[in-house]
């Protein structure tokens, strides 16, 4: 099948999350299963410079955009055979900042018209209205930024067929009245049931109500979102839509994420020979300048610091560890401004015990997945996760709160997961600094039993969330909906 993939990151050229490492990684898994997959997303300075050769292959001036016309970009994505198509419109995406806000953290005021134009680009290249001479027979969208290309192709009788992803429903992309009059749309989509959401505009909404069919990033978040607790004022429209709502589990890329050939850790492990993760521990601690005390284990954190991830209930839990000397702690991450000063003062408090890196790195992100011993992502809610997925392969036992994905990954290393040798992690309910002090009281208790976790890091090792099962998912459901759209006997 021909594919269009509209993201609004994609690793290694953009990344801000999670997002991007799908954005990347799916795509070279439905390459292998032989479909014509095309990459698009903003040409922001960071992506020309890590995009390699790109070659200028058309330039489109779009309706509601006579001022920022549109350079199309080709290439690869780096590392892969997928082909890239960069969308440079300079007034639009060359600036300094992330994705999405500038260098003062605050978001771009002009989102709206950023994503909107991108939004038209993705609908003309789906119906060949640019001189690619390449017509998608699926469009797949993903998350709030592409949100309104849906509700464009919608409006198309001849079109491919759309299919939108939801990685994290707390972002909807929400802008005043006025942003919907600024992108020129029909006004009949201001209605509660178009784009209109409590008297703003909702870019997630366009896509969840007008794509063909909606994912999400696991089974569990699949159902979460359909409640009240967690649909984000939208579960309503996610029920309405239950029958074209699927939660397919986000993979993993093992070619990135492998102790066994890891370029970024001090030494290479795997489940038979696992001597160098003490080698990776010991490396991590003399980077955040920790004491090297042996029997203690490490715990280890990486994502953005936001209520969501829940930091303050690690910070807060992991206090009597740190000050009985039963546990070090490292944090990379970067977000609430809060979140940041309450991780520096947990390690001044604990000097030598704690560690902080206030940025992203993807280089450490890797070294804190190989030497730490206990990996801890005690999240609100969680779409999917990567984190914990990656710690399972590299025997950093996950510590996790039963939510989302990390409810479709950790197996709880309760006495019926220890007894029937499925356990893979701790996993705990209540979002209180309490239960996660329960929960790495126990990954404790385990850590000290040296056979026991052996045993237990050797199940986790094993597990497999390699791509293709998921893209193979996806590629059913690509099927699905093109032969559903198409009535028999028409090509």
């Amino acid at each position: 099948m021909r594919i269009l993939f509209a993201s609004s990151e994609i690793h290694p050229l953009m990344k801000t999350g999670g997002l991007a490492d799908v954005s990347a990684s799916l795509p070279v898994a439905l390459k292998r299963l032989r479909h014509d997959i095309r990459l698009l997303m903003p040409a922001y300075p960071q992506a020309l410079a890590r995009a390699g050769k790109l070659e200028s292959m058309a330039t489109v001036t779009l309706p509601g955009f006579p001022d920022d016309p549109v350079t199309l970009l080709s290439g690869m994505l780096p590392g892969t055979r997928v082909p890239l198509l960069l969308a440079d419109a300079p007034r639009c995406f060359q600036r300094a900042g992330d994705p999405y806000r500038a260098m003062d953290g605050q978001d771009w005021q002009d989102n709206h018209l950023r994503f909107g134009l991108f939004a038209r680009l993705i609908e003309h290249l789906s119906l060949e209205r640019t001189p690619l001479g390449w017509r998608p027979e699926v469009v797949h969208c993903h998350d709030w930024q592409t949100g309104l290309a849906p509700v464009m192709l919608g409006m198309h009788e001849t079109r491919p067929v759309t299919a939108f992803t939801i990685h994290n429903l707390a972002y909807q992309g929400l802008f005043p009245r006025h942003a919907f009059d600024a992108l020129n749309l029909p006004p009949e989509l201001w209605h509660y049931q178009g784009l209109e959401f409590h008297g703003q505009m909702s870019f997630i909404k366009g896509g969840i109500a007008y794509a063909d069919h909606v994912t999400t990033v696991s089974p569990t978040y699949a159902r979460e979102i359909r409640t009240q607790q967690l649909g984000n004022g939208l579960d309503g429209l996610l029920n309405h839509r239950a029958e074209s709502l699927t939660g397919i589990l986000n993979g993993v890329d093992y070619k990135e994420w492998d102790p066994g050939r890891d370029r970024h850790i001090a030494a290479n492990y795997g489940p038979e020979d696992f001597s160098g993760k003490a080698l990776c521990k010991t490396d991590l601690q003399d980077h955040f300048k920790l004491r090297g005390t042996s029997g203690v284990p490490l715990l280890g954190h990486v994502g953005r610091m936001v209520p969501q991830k829940g930091v303050d209930l690690l910070l807060r839990a992991a206090e009597p560890l740190l000050a009985a000397g039963e546990a070090q702690l490292v944090v990379v991450g970067t977000g609430s401004s809060a979140l940041e000063q309450a991780a520096r003062r947990l390690a001044e408090r604990h000097p030598g015990r704690v560690g902080v890196h206030i940025g992203y790195d993807e280089g450490l992100a890797h070294r804190v997945e190989a030497g730490a011993d206990i990996f801890v992502m005690p999240s609100r809610f969680e779409p999917c996760g990567l984190n914990q997925m990656y710690s399972l392969r590299y025997g950093t036992v996950p510590v996790v709160r039963r939510t989302g994905g990390l409810a479709d990954t950790v197996v709880d290393a309760d006495p019926a997961g220890l007894k029937a040798g499925d356990a893979t992690g701790i996993c705990f309910d209540a979002a209180l600094p309490e239960a996660l002090t329960d929960a790495l009281t126990r990954a404790l208790a385990l850590y000290h039993q040296p056979d026991l976790w052996r045993r237990l890091v050797r199940t986790a090792m094993a597990q497999d969330f390699s791509w293709a099962r998921s893209a193979e998912a996806y590629a059913t459901l690509y099927r699905d909906l093109v032969a559903a759209r198409v009535p028999p006997g028409k090509p």
